[in-house]
């Protein structure tokens, strides 16, 4: 019997159809994969378990809140960072963790504060890419905040653009103040080590330990780390630089506003004695009761009763010498040239902080700070013989010029006169830029933060009426620091060319129209009269 045949046109197109419908099928699975991966979030192996995290809309992934030491509380309070204990399941690293234990300094840190906690010891990873094509360099994050204050949990630090130009970025929590700077001769009778004090550099090591173990799981390269923090965060970057126990560690270094020369770090004998006061204050019994009992307070206890202090002060607790995490003088270590050798690019804002009290209060202080060498600073500064000096467009009201000065830019400068000295590539750079709508202030502290992490923030004290001028000088800003994250030199591409500071004491300055300009000598004849000082304190 003979069987009726579809034409060969229609055996064609119903080939084609299913063809298609194969197509579509496999493509829509794969989408649905695809979708399901981003709402359950790229999943990590690390050494103490495994991690989820987020997708992020500008590409790339984000694993936040993980922890890289134990939770320091209880009997751990005032102990060197523990070791993470394993979990099992996957660890949900979708959100931040808490800020750690804080009292209010100021509208810049009342949110950290009002949501700090002791548990705080966690460590956000941003990287531009997931997966990514080849290990990427690394740069590793230390907030501001006078040793006292802040996080590293904040959109300023993660949602900007300073990933998207080739780095992975890791940004960490670190004890403060009280809880971590404090010293007590009973903490160290109690220590291995038979020191007490700078728990809080002790968790920036850790964090470092951590990413050299796990930064590659995400992609980045554990041999290519630089280290890099502003204020307080390049204070204590600098003197990362000096500790045997940092060695290693981290392979360049960033500091923005802050040096290991100012201020000055007080001995263990000293700090121990600050404890004391700190635990009279808590009525501690005396003897060996003391910590024991100060382990048994509550946060809000302790907090409460040190939340005394001038905010303008300096810190009651910070990194002292404790003969361990750092075991001589920071100056001495950069003067006799044993730091780490690594290339550091280090830098101050115009302005930084302005000194109350007008041009006399200067006058005073410089008076008391600088003794036999009064009339010479003075003469600098235009205040001798009673006279109240002159205010510059850039760096302000003499009192504000001395101030930042002394306490940042001849501190900054002469840390790189001795990075030079020592033969490692030091690259130094003033932003004059201030944040628009602040021009009357000029470029002050922390100003740099927006250009340098690529995020504009809305509110705030670092907030403004960003413009072009801004985006085009944050880009600049961010292809300098992330070129020396790669590299070690900050030039390279389009950009203009950024000088060694060298014996010609070379800098740039980004100017207040957005400009980069090469110069020489950053306030010398200020700054060689402050190193004239230093060496006079140094012998």
């Amino acid at each position: 019997m003979r069987r009726n045949r579809l034409p060969i046109h229609v055996i064609r197109l119903t080939r084609l159809l299913v063809l298609m419908f194969a197509l579509i099928t496999l493509s829509c699975a794969t989408s649905m994969l695809r979708s399901q991966a981003a709402i359950d979030g790229p999943v990590v192996t690390i050494s103490n378990g495994q991690l989820r995290g987020v997708i992020r809309s500008s590409g790339g992934a984000e694993f936040l809140g993980i922890p890289f030491a134990q939770p320091p509380v209880g009997n751990l309070r005032w102990r060197e960072p523990q070791a993470v204990k394993s979990w099992s399941g996957i660890r949900d690293a979708s959100s931040f963790g808490a800020p750690c234990a804080q009292t209010v300094l100021g509208d810049w840190n009342r949110h950290d504060a009002e949501t700090s906690k002791e548990d705080c010891l966690f460590l956000n990873v941003i990287t531009p890419e997931w997966p990514a094509k080849k290990p990427l360099p690394v740069m590793v994050w230390i907030h501001g905040g006078a040793n006292a204050g802040g996080t590293a949990s904040s959109e300023l630090y993660k949602d900007g653009t300073l990933v998207q130009h080739g780095v992975l970025l890791v940004t960490l929590n670190y004890r403060l103040a009280v809880f971590g700077f404090m010293a007590h001769p009973q903490l160290t009778r109690e220590s291995a080590h038979h020191s007490a004090g700078n728990y809080g550099l002790l968790d920036q090591i850790a964090a470092l330990r951590w990413v050299h173990e796990n930064v590659s799981k995400f992609g980045g390269d554990p041999n290519n780390v630089t280290l890099f923090g502003q204020s307080a965060g390049a204070q204590d970057t600098s003197l990362l630089m000096t500790s045997p126990l940092a060695k290693g560690l981290f392979h360049k270094a960033i500091a923005q506003s802050g040096s290991s020369v100012m201020p000055q770090l007080s001995p263990l004998v000293e700090a121990e004695k600050a404890g004391e006061s700190v635990a009279s204050l808590l009525r501690a019994p005396a003897g060996d009761e003391s910590i024991k009992f100060l382990r048994q307070l509550s946060v809000q206890d302790i907090l409460k009763a040190v939340s005394g202090q001038n905010p303008a002060a300096p810190p009651q607790q910070g990194p002292i010498i404790d003969g361990w995490v750092l075991a001589r003088p920071p100056i001495a270590v950069f003067v006799e040239k044993q730091q780490a050798g690594i290339p550091m690019l280090i830098g101050v804002t115009a302005r930084e902080f302005s000194m109350q009290g007008g041009s006399e209060a200067a006058r005073k202080m410089i008076q008391s700070f600088t003794t036999d060498l009064a009339p010479q600073f003075l003469s600098v500064y235009g205040l001798a013989n009673g006279a109240s000096g002159m205010s510059d467009p850039v760096y302000g009201p003499p009192e504000n010029q001395w101030f930042a000065d002394v306490i940042f830019r001849c501190p900054v400068t002469t840390q790189a006169a001795w990075q030079t000295a020592a033969g490692y590539p030091t690259f130094v750079y003033q932003l004059e830029h201030a944040i628009p709508g602040q021009e009357k202030d000029g470029a002050v502290h922390s100003a740099d933060l927006p250009y340098v992490f690529g995020f504009f923030p809305k509110s705030g004290n670092i907030s403004g009426n960003f413009g072009d001028v801004d985006y085009k000088l944050a880009d600049v800003i961010e292809t300098y620091w992330t070129n020396f994250a790669k590299t070690g030199d900050p030039s390279g591409g389009q950009l203009p060319a950024w000088p060694r500071f060298g014996l010609t004491q070379s800098f740039i300055r980004f100017t207040q129209d957005g400009n980069v300009v090469a110069s020489t000598g950053l306030r010398q004849q200020q700054c060689d009269l402050f190193r004239k000082l230093l060496k006079q304190r140094i012998q």
